[in-house]
C-alpha cells in the first residue's frame, strides 16, 4: 500500500518525521521514518582546465555536510575532492585553477569543512575558500591569521530555531591556532574570541604553565562551542586535557569538570551527542572515553576483551572515524572498515559484520532519511553510496547476545524540537513507559540552561497483565509579575533565554529503539508575532502617496508653521473614513506566521504619529473606576522629557489607577486615555474640522509579552462642514458693501442722465420757447 501526502512547506522545514500508529495493518506495521524536506542546493561545476585537490596520498577520507542538510555533501580523498546534493546519487568533482597552489600543496588537504558559503580548505595551516566564482586564500585580509591554523570545524546538529538574547549571530565555523581561536560567519567575517592567555586569566592557571588548544567542536547545543585544551608544567610525558564551553549569545566561558590525563603525544577528537546536557565522546586511535550526564558518569568505553582496546579486536587498526545519528545510535569505524556499534548512554561495544573490504576507502554518512550509508571511493576515482542496514544488523547482534530491552516501549507527545514561550505561556508535554512489571524503571527529565522556567510534574501508574505503565505529565511555567518593577528591562533580561529538555528512560539498552527526546524552549519574544488593527488593510483604497497639511493649532507643541505631511501608503495602508459624529474602538488583534491568534484583551495606548492632540476620549478617569489620577500623554511626556514621544510611555513605566496606594487623587474628570476590548473607551474627534490622523498603537501591559508590538492605523474624518476664514468673511463682506455702494453710484448718475435726457432739458427747452414767443 503506497499513501500519497501533501505537506506545505515553510522556509524552517527541514526533516520530518512519520510516525505509524502501533496498529497492525493487514499484519503490517507503519515504521517511524525521517524524510528530509529542503530546497536543492547547487554543488560547485567542474571547470575544465582545473586541478584536483586532495589529502596527502594514503590519507583516509574526509568529510563534512551541512548539519540540516545532510544529503549536501564534501568529501576529500587523496585522489580528488568529491561533492554532491543528493547523497551521492550523483556528484561532481571539486578542482582548482592551476597557478594559485604547488602541486604538493594541491594534494595536503588536512582538513575541510562545507558552509553556505562555499568549501573551506586547510591546507599547511593556511585557510583556502572555494565557491562557485573563486579560490583564494583567506589570512589576514578577512581578520585571520596567514598560517598556523591546525583546525577547522562546522555544526554536527541541526537546530533551525534558536533564540538569540542580544540578537547577535550564530557562527557557521570555527578556526584555531594552537594559541586562539576565531568564528567564522556568513559572508566571510571572521572574529577572534578567545587567546590562551586570556584563557589562563579567566581560569586562574599558573602563568608558568603551558597552555594550547588541543581540539574544537560544537556541542549539541544551538549556541555554544567546546575547547579541548592541554595543560602541563614540565610537558615530558604526561599532559591534562581540560574543557570549557563557551556561550555565543552570553559571551561566557565554562569551565567544566572534566580532566583527562594523557601522553603528550595523544590526540583526542571530540563528538558531542544529540542530548540537551553537555555530553560527549573523546578517541584517540585505539580506545573510545565517554563523558555521559554532564560528565558525572565517565568512563573507557568496554568491548568483551581486551579492555576497551578496538585496535585490538580489528587486526590492530586504528580508529578512522566515528559516526553518531539523531536516534542515539553511534558507529565507530577502523581505518580497515571494521565497524563497532553500540548507542549513547551505553557503556560497551559489539563488533558488527564485515561490510566491507579492507582495502577499499570509505566512510559513514546520513542520507535524505536521516539514516546511516557508506561512502566508497575506488581507485579509478568514482566514488559510490551503498545503504547500511544498522537497525538489522544491530537486531542481529542481539538476537546471538539474547540482549533485551527493558521497557516495551516508550512513547511521548513531543512532536517538536522548538518550543517559544512568551510571557504567561505555558507548555506542558507527557511521556510514557511500559516495561515488565517488577523491573521498576521510571522517566527521567533533564535540563540545561538559565533557571528560568518553573517545572511541575505528574505521574500516572498503572499495572495489568504484568506490565506497568508510568505515564509522566510535565508543565513548564513561569510566574513573574513585570508591572511596576525597578527595572522592566533588566528582569525581561533576566527571564528570557534558551533551555535545552531530554527525557529519556531510566535504562537504555543497545537494542532499544529511541533513547531520548531532545527539544528546545526558548523563553522570549517570537519575531514573528505582531499586532494589528481591526478593520485595515491596503486593498480597498487607491494606492498611491499624497500630502496634506496639518494647522498648527491641531498639532502637540504648537509650532509657529502648518505641518506639510506625505502620507506613505505602503507604511499606513488605506485610512478608515469615518464620520465626525462617530465614535472609534480600536480592535487590536494578535497574528504570527500562522494567521491569527487572538483578540488582544489588555491595555494598550494610541498617540498620532505626527503630533496632532485635537482628538479626545470619551472616558473619563472616574467612568473608568480609577481611583487616582490615571497617566496620561501629558503627564508622561513632561515626566520624561528627555525621551521621544514614543519612548515616554510604556509597559516599563505603566502604573494602573484602581489602588489607593498609587499616586494621589487629583483630578478625576479629565479624559482617560488607556484603551482595552472591554472598557469602551473610544476617540472622539472634532466637530468643527475633519481631518486625517495617523495613529500608532502599542500594548502596555507590561505582563502581555516580551516583544514590542505597536501597528499602525490612519483615520480620515468627514462629514463637518468647514467655517470660513474671518478674513475671508471680511473680505466677502467688503467686496460685497464695495459692490453695493458701485451699483448705488452707478444707478444715481444712471437716473441722472435719465433726468437731464428725458426731464430737465425737455422741460428748459419749453421754458425758453414760451419766452421767445
Amino acid at each position: 500500500m503506497t499513501w500519497h501526502i501533501s505537506i506545505p512547506m515553510t522556509a524552517d522545514d527541514v526533516l520530518k518525521e512519520i510516525r505509524g500508529n502501533q496498529v497492525a495493518f493487514q499484519d503490517c506495521f507503519t515504521a517511524d521514518i525521517f524524510f528530509l524536506l529542503t530546497f536543492s542546493l547547487l554543488t560547485i561545476p567542474e571547470i575544465p582546465g582545473f586541478l584536483p585537490v586532495s589529502s596527502p596520498q594514503g590519507s583516509q577520507l574526509m568529510a563534512d555536510w551541512a548539519a540540516c542538510v545532510p544529503s549536501f555533501v564534501v568529501v576529500v580523498s587523496d585522489m580528488e575532492t568529491f561533492q554532491t546534493n543528493d547523497s551521492f546519487r550523483t556528484w561532481t568533482r571539486i578542482r582548482v585553477p592551476p597557478n594559485i597552489l604547488t602541486d604538493d600543496e594541491r594534494h595536503s588537504v588536512s582538513d575541510v569543512t562545507l558552509s553556505q558559503d562555499g568549501i573551506f580548505f586547510l591546507i599547511n595551516g593556511i585557510l583556502y575558500f572555494k565557491n562557485y566564482n573563486a579560490f583564494k586564500g583567506l589570512g589576514s585580509n578577512v581578520n585571520l591569521p596567514d598560517g598556523g591554523i591546525i583546525g577547522i570545524t562546522s555544526r554536527k546538529w541541526c537546530w533551525i530555531n534558536y533564540l538569540l538574547k542580544d540578537k547577535g549571530r550564530r557562527s557557521s565555523m570555527a578556526i584555531w591556532t594552537e594559541n586562539e581561536v576565531y568564528l567564522g560567519y556568513a559572508l566571510l567575517k571572521f572574529v577572534k574570541i578567545i587567546t590562551t592567555e586570556k584563557l589562563k586569566e579567566l581560569l586562574n592557571m599558573s602563568s608558568a604553565a603551558t597552555l594550547t588548544i588541543h581540539n574544537v567542536e560544537y556541542t549539541g547545543h544551538p549556541l555554544e562551542l567546546a575547547l579541548l585544551l592541554n595543560y602541563c608544567i614540565t610537558c615530558n610525558i604526561i599532559k591534562t586535557i581540560y574543557l570549557v564551553i563557551y556561550n555565543e549569545d552570553t559571551e561566557q566561558w565554562v569551565f567544566q569538570d572534566f580532566a583527562l590525563d594523557v601522553t603528550t603525544d595523544t590526540f583526542l577528537i571530540p563528538n558531542f551527542i544529540y542530548s540537551a546536557m553537555p555530553e560527549l565522546i573523546l578517541w584517540d586511535k585505539h580506545r573510545i572515553y565517554y563523558y555521559y550526564h554532564n560528565f558525572t558518569d565517565t568512563g573507557v568505553l568496554q568491548t568483551p576483551t581486551e579492555f576497551g582496546n578496538l585496535s585490538r579486536l580489528s587486526h590492530n587498526s586504528t580508529i578512522h572515524d566515528v559516526f553518531m545519528d539523531y536516534y542515539g545510535n553511534i558507529v565507530v569505524k577502523m581505518e580497515n572498515n571494521v565497524m563497532f556499534y553500540f548507542k549513547i548512554n551505553i557503556k560497551d561495544a559489539v563488533k558488527l559484520h564485515l561490510w566491507t573490504n579492507s582495502t577499499i576507502k570509505s566512510l559513514i554518512s546520513l542520507n535524505t532519511s536521516g539514516k546511516m550509508y557508506l561512502i566508497h571511493v575506488f581507485e579509478n576515482g568514482t566514488i559510490y553510496p551503498q545503504e547500511y542496514p544498522l537497525k538489522l544488523e544491530a537486531q542481529s547482534l542481539a538476537f546471538k547476545t539474547k540482549e533485551k530491552c527493558p521497557y516495551m516501549a516508550f512513547h511521548n507527545d513531543i512532536f517538536r524540537v522548538f518550543y517559544l514561550l512568551d510571557k504567561g505561556q505555558n507548555l506542558s508535554v507527557w511521556a510514557q513507559i511500559v516495561y515488565p512489571e517488577n523491573i521498576g524503571l521510571y522517566i527521567i527529565v533533564e535540563s540545561y540552561g538559565p533557571k528560568i522556567l518553573e517545572e511541575k510534574n505528574q505521574v500516572h501508574y498503572e499495572i495489568a497483565s504484568g506490565y506497568c505503565t508510568k505515564t509522566m505529565t510535565v508543565t513548564f511555567s513561569q510566574n513573574i509579575n513585570y508591572e511596576a518593577v525597578d527595572d522592566y528591562f533588566k528582569l525581561q533580561y533576566q527571564n528570557t533565554g534558551l533551555l535545552l529538555v531530554h527525557v529519556r528512560p531510566s535504562e537504555h539498552a543497545k537494542t532499544c529503539p529511541v533513547s531520548q527526546k531532545v527539544f528546545q524552549i526558548s523563553v522570549g519574544c517570537d519575531d514573528n508575532k505582531f499586532i494589528a488593527v481591526k478593520g485595515f488593510d491596503k486593498k480597498e483604497c487607491l494606492q498611491h502617496d499624497f500630502f496634506y497639511i496639518i494647522e498648527k493649532s491641531y498639532l502637540r507643541d504648537r509650532p509657529s508653521k502648518h505641518l506639510r505631511v506625505k502620507y506613505n501608503w505602503e507604511k499606513y495602508g488605506c485610512p478608515l473614513r469615518v464620520d465626525f459624529r462617530e465614535k472609534f474602538h480600536p480592535v487590536v488583534q494578535l497574528y504570527n506566521d500562522s494567521g491569527y491568534v487572538e483578540d488582544v484583551e489588555v491595555n494598550f495606548i494610541v498617540w498620532e504619529i505626527h503630533g496632532r492632540d485635537d482628538y479626545s476620549f470619551n472616558n473619563t478617569m472616574k467612568k473608568s473606576g480609577c481611583l487616582h489620577e490615571a497617566q496620561t500623554w501629558k503627564s508622561m511626556t513632561e515626566l520624561n522629557k528627555r525621551l521621544p514621544l514614543e519612548e515616554a510611555w510604556g509597559p516599563e513605566n505603566y502604573k494602573h489607577c484602581f489602588s489607593y496606594a498609587i499616586g494621589k487623587p487629583g483630578d478625576l474628570n479629565q479624559p482617560y486615555e488607556i484603551i482595552n476590548k472591554s472598557n469602551h473607551n473610544h476617540l472622539v474627534w472634532p466637530l468643527d474640522h475633519s481631518g486625517m490622523y495617523v495613529f500608532r498603537v502599542k500594548i502596555l501591559d507590561p505582563n502581555y509579552s516580551f516583544c514590542n508590538l505597536t501597528t499602525i492605523f490612519a483615520i480620515e474624518t468627514f462629514g463637518v462642514i468647514p467655517s470660513p476664514s474671518a478674513y475671508m468673511v471680511a473680505a466677502f463682506l467688503f467686496l460685497l458693501m464695495l459692490l453695493f455702494f458701485s451699483i448705488l453710484v452707478l444707478s444715481y448718475f444712471h437716473y441722472l442722465r435719465i433726468y437731464r435726457e428725458y426731464i430737465y432739458e425737455p422741460l428748459h427747452k419749453s421754458e425758453r420757447k414760451q419766452k421767445n414767443n
